[in-house]
């Protein structure tokens, strides 16, 4: 029903948009252009061949290259299942659990959604990070609740994140 709702059939996925796989010269590149520094100058040879690999997996779309079987409790044991997408899987059923079990006090996520920080703009914090503090000191001035931040902006200021 949505579907012709929204101008489609019912059963035929719509396609168009533009492919974004690169070809192997600009991958290359874009790959290469994470060591800007002169350091790496001595290992340049090195990072061809790293690049090779880099490239080998992009081109053969092995996004996931570690699997094991998914075992008891999917639709099919023996089918093989990315080992990160099981562990997140575990994670998120421990934290079901733990919630469900949970008879502890009330407790908050504040996520704070802006990339900007002081070490990765000049000046100062963001507004958004500053927000979430003050929210966080007003919730937790009341007795029997706990709060933790989210600070999406560690994931661009922190290496390997």
């Amino acid at each position: 029903m949505l579907g012709k709702l929204l101008g489609g059939g019912d059963t035929e996925p719509r396609r168009g948009t533009p492919d974004p796989e690169l070809d192997e010269p600009e991958f290359r590149k874009r790959f290469l252009s994470q060591f800007p520094d002169p350091a790496f100058a001595a290992v340049s040879e090195e990072l061809k061949k790293i690049a090779a690999a880099a490239w080998d997996a992009y081109h053969h779309h092995r996004k996931s290259p570690c699997t094991r079987k998914a075992g008891n409790g999917f639709a099919d044991p023996e089918y093989e299942l990315a080992v990160d997408w099981i562990a997140a899987r575990d994670a998120v059923l421990a934290a079901q659990r733990a919630h469900d079990n949970a008879n502890g006090p009330a407790r908050f996520l504040l996520i704070s959604g802006s990339s900007r920080s002081e070490h990765t703009c000049p000046g100062e914090m963001s507004k958004s990070s500053r927000l979430v503090r003050i929210a966080r000191d007003v919730i937790v001035a009341h007795a029997g609740i706990e709060v933790e931040l989210l600070e999406l902006h560690r994931t661009v200021a922190e290496y390997g994140r």
